[in-house]
């Protein structure tokens, strides 16, 4: 569990082990849009691992890198600590929330419930397509079924599309409480989640298994889709979980022998 001086970064990073640290702008001059920049910088530093699960910091030393008082510093604390990101000790003391495979078990165990659920509902229609639904599986498709050569290849934005396929399929039930609850599931998962797309090697899977899922829902085949979207989900949390381990050993371990040479990370500097 290290100490953290927040800092503006140094180096450009290694591709192979950390992505490099985006250069900081100048904040906002408004006080809310000052806590929203704060947020968001962290957020970034988080889900890229910049900020590794147990990292300590303070108040203070976030105020001093953003060049902002300590309120809205406060603020995008507390925000990422209702995201599920950061939890908060005594006398502004905060630390990056340690991964908890039990916890990410049972929001993917929640993912799951809700997407099943959501794919059922979208096969089992009376009558034929909805113009509504068949206007949605059309713009999913001129996504997902891009030829290999079409295809994107960077996994942050595919992974960005990933999200919003498996939000647009819930949103489809128009039950607005069941979206809700898949965006908070996803806000908290979001972390460990896209190692999966930005550091596996599984973009050409993840088209071709939304393709079949598409096929399955416009076809009305529910026991096709329910077994595609489960494979689907299961897979992911399958190599996540791989990978999260795997990821983290290797930041640490590059932080670590850094540290013994008396050197300060590449890419990292003093986070």
């Amino acid at each position: 569990m290290r100490d953290i001086l927040i800092s503006a970064p140094a180096e450009a990073a290694d591709p192979l082990t950390q992505p490099a640290a985006p250069a900081l702008a100048s904040p906002p001059a408004l006080g809310a849009s000052r806590a929203n920049y704060v947020y968001a910088q962290l957020r970034d530093d988080i889900f890229e691992l910049r900020l590794l699960p147990g990292d300590r910091l303070t108040e203070g030393a976030i105020a001093e890198r953003f060049n902002v008082s300590r309120t809205p510093a406060r603020e995008a604390l507390q925000r990422l600590q209702g995201d599920g990101l950061m939890q908060g000790y005594v006398r502004g003391g905060w630390e990056v929330v340690p991964i908890d495979f039990k916890r990410f078990d049972d929001l993917y165990e929640m993912r799951e419930l809700i997407e099943t659920f959501a794919v059922r509902r979208l096969c089992q229609r009376d009558g034929p397509l909805s113009a509504e639904l068949s206007g949605l599986l059309d713009q999913l498709d001129a996504i997902w079924l891009a030829p290999p050569g079409a295809r994107l290849t960077d996994g942050r934005e595919v992974a960005m599309l990933d999200e919003a396929f498996h939000l647009a399929l819930v949103s489809a039930t128009d039950n607005d409480e069941l979206a809700a609850a898949l965006q908070r599931v996803t806000d908290r998962i979001r972390v460990v989640r896209r190692l999966d797309l930005v550091y596996g090697d599984c973009i050409d899977e993840t088209y071709a298994e939304h393709a079949v899922i598409l096929a399955a829902i416009r076809a009305g085949d529910t026991d096709q889709a329910l077994a595609c979207i489960t494979q689907h989900i299961h897979g992911s949390q399958a190599e996540v979980r791989k990978l999260t381990v795997h990821r983290l050993h290797s930041v640490r371990t590059k932080a670590e022998r850094a540290a013994v040479s008396g050197a300060p990370p590449k890419g990292r500097g003093t986070i």
